[in-house]
This record gives structure tokens, sequence and C-alpha cells, in this order.
């Protein structure tokens, strides 16, 4: 399990094969998004505040188009507000 998983699975609280909800449409999440590209934000890298559950279909769609980023931003903040 990569670091930044299991981040986010601890933050919220959740176990390895549990049901975790793709942020955007509320899927099946495939995998861990770093909203902020990895390779320009290394600062962020494993910050819970960076990382988005999101299904393969949303990932490809919104994951790493800048045009998106905001609303990516958005929905996330809104999920860790509660």
């Amino acid at each position: 399990m990569q670091k930044y998983t299991k981040i986010y699975l601890d933050y919220f609280k959740l176990k390895p094969g549990e049901f975790v909800a793709c942020e955007v449409c509320g899927t099946q999440a495939t995998e861990i998004h770093h909203i902020h590209n990895r390779s320009h934000r290394k600062d962020l890298l494993n910050d819970i505040n960076n990382l988005m559950a999101i299904c393969r279909t949303c990932h490809i769609k919104y994951g790493d188009i800048k045009k998106h980023k905001p609303l990516l931003i958005k929905i996330h903040k809104k999920k860790l507000n509660g």
C-alpha cells in the first residue's frame, strides 16, 4: 500500500478493502489522486489536503486537467469539512 493511500484511509478511519466512494461521482474509488501534481508540489505529497479518493473514470476525465483543479479542490474541501 502506498503511503498516501494509508494516510487517506487513516484520516477517514477506513480499513483496506472497505468501500471508499469517489469524491466526484460517488462510485467505488479505485485510486488516490494528488490534486496538485506530485512532481510540482512535493511539499503536498502526503498531505491529506492534496489526497482525493477518485474512480478511474473521473481520474481520466478530471485528474490532470488544469482547468478542473478548482472544482476538485472545492469537492475535496467539502469532504474534509464533513
